[in-house]
């Protein structure tokens, strides 16, 4: 018999044991974790440390990943609040760059906005954007995540530019239409990398675009 039928045979007939209870204790087999023999009882116990210790490493991991996200969903509510009470545009732009700098420690922030209003024609926020972006961000189902290369958006943080590896890029909606993105920029080209999750993003596009669409009116 091949090793896997014996073991098939084996679960299928737990029975087995029962009827040839001293064979367990006549047979011995290799330690893991060295060259001594040991019996079945001894090895049970080694599997079931061994489980258990990676049963405690998993639950450890949960538990951070539970931690650093309750300490995301704080800082999005602290966000939150702060574009709840901005009353003007400037406002939403100092509260944005100074809670995604200083929270959430990304230095890199742009912003562009397709239709410009009456006086805006200074502000870098309102600044030409292409069509070819303006379609990208139309067709983005979730953000973008991922290197800098080929995209416009590399160029809308100034001097910094040359030194970004990742960027975010957030398409703004309002009543279901793109109104504009934003772009966030690192260093680092795994802070922004293709396939990671976009939750918090999608939350924070939400929160920018609802802010915007209400002092932009």
């Amino acid at each position: 018999m091949k090793a896997d039928e014996v073991a098939q045979y084996l679960q299928d007939h737990p029975q087995f044991f029962e009827q040839y209870a001293d064979l367990i204790a006549r047979i011995v087999i290799p330690h893991p974790h060295g060259g001594r023999t040991i019996s079945i009882t001894e090895r049970q116990m080694i599997t079931l440390r061994d489980r258990n210790r990676q049963l405690e490493g998993k639950m450890g991991e949960l538990l951070q990943f539970g931690e650093e996200n309750d300490a995301i969903s704080e800082k999005m509510h602290r966000l939150g609040v702060a574009l709840v009470a901005a009353g003007a545009f400037q406002s939403v732009l100092h509260l944005l760059n100074f809670h995604l700098r200083d929270d959430f420690a990304i230095p890199h922030v742009a912003l562009r906005l397709w239709d410009r209003p009456a006086g805006a024609d200074e502000l870098p926020e309102f600044a030409e954007v292409s069509e070819e972006l303006q379609t990208f961000a139309e067709t983005l189902a979730q953000p973008y995540c991922g290197s800098t290369s080929g995209f416009e958006t590399s160029s809308w943080f100034g001097e910094s530019c040359a030194h970004m590896r990742s960027q975010a890029l957030i398409a703004l909606r309002n009543g279901g239409g793109t109104i504009g993105m934003i772009a966030l920029g690192s260093e680092d080209a795994q802070r922004f990398y293709a396939g990671m999750g976009t939750l918090y993003l999608e939350r924070l596009g939400e929160l920018v675009s609802a802010a915007l669409a209400r002092v932009l009116r």
